[in-house]
Parts: structure tokens; C-alpha cells; sequence
């Protein structure tokens, strides 16, 4: 049950980081393109890449903290659900330059920052 209890605290706590940087960039960028959730899924999935070989190797802490970090917070910030909604938004306003762009954007970037911050906690830390 205290499993439970910390994945749904820390969910809601990575839902409203994902709504206080995700409005931070979208207002930053000043445009229609959907610049904050690409921010926060490139973002989340690094922080995934680097967290999960952490905590599963050389920073051992309890599986229900491991969740609650991996699964809650990271889970709550991530915004695949918006990312689909989004792109088919702009496809069906007839924008799917823009949508294809996200589609790239999200998918290319974000495995590429989850690898790279891989490769990087097992460098660092051994993982």
C-alpha cells in the first residue's frame, strides 16, 4: 500500500513540473508550435535514460522509492498522452509540417537524450 501511496504523490508532483516547464517553454517560444511538451518529453526521457541504470545498479535504494521516482515523478512529467493529442491536433488543422516536426522532434530527440544519459550514468557512475 505505501508503494501505491508514493507513486500517486510523486505522480502528482511530476504533473505539476510537467505544467509549470512545459507552460515555462511553450511561453518562451512564443508559437503555436508545441515547444513546451517536446521540452518536457526530451527532458523526461533523459532523466529516465540516466535514473533507471542508476538506481537499478550502483544506487540501490527500495524498489517502492525506485517506483515512486521512475513510475510517479518521471511518469506524472512525461507527456506522451499531450504529444499524441497535439499531433493529431496540428494534422487536423491542416499543419502537418508542423506535426511531422513534432512526431521527429519528440521521437529522435527524446531516444537520443534517454541513450545519451544511459551512456552517461554508466560512465559515471558504472551503472
Amino acid at each position: 500500500m505505501k508503494q501505491f501511496l508514493l507513486i500517486f504523490i510523486a505522480g502528482g508532483c511530476g504533473s505539476l513540473m510537467r505544467y509549470t516547464v512545459a507552460g515555462w517553454a511553450q511561453h518562451w517560444s512564443s508559437s503555436s508550435f508545441p515547444t513546451g511538451t517536446m521540452v518536457v518529453n526530451i527532458v523526461g526521457c533523459a532523466a529516465i535514460g540516466f535514473l533507471t541504470p542508476l538506481l537499478t545498479g550502483p544506487v540501490l535504494i527500495r524498489e517502492e522509492y525506485r517506483l515512486a521516482v521512475l513510475v510517479g515523478l518521471l511518469g506524472g512529467f512525461t507527456t506522451f498522452s499531450t504529444y499524441g493529442w497535439e499531433t493529431i491536433s496540428l494534422a487536423n488543422d491542416g499543419q502537418r509540417w508542423l506535426a511531422l516536426a513534432n512526431v521527429l522532434g519528440n521521437n529522435v530527440f527524446g531516444l537520443s537524450a534517454a541513450w545519451a544519459a544511459s551512456r552517461l550514468a554508466t560512465a559515471v557512475y558504472g551503472a
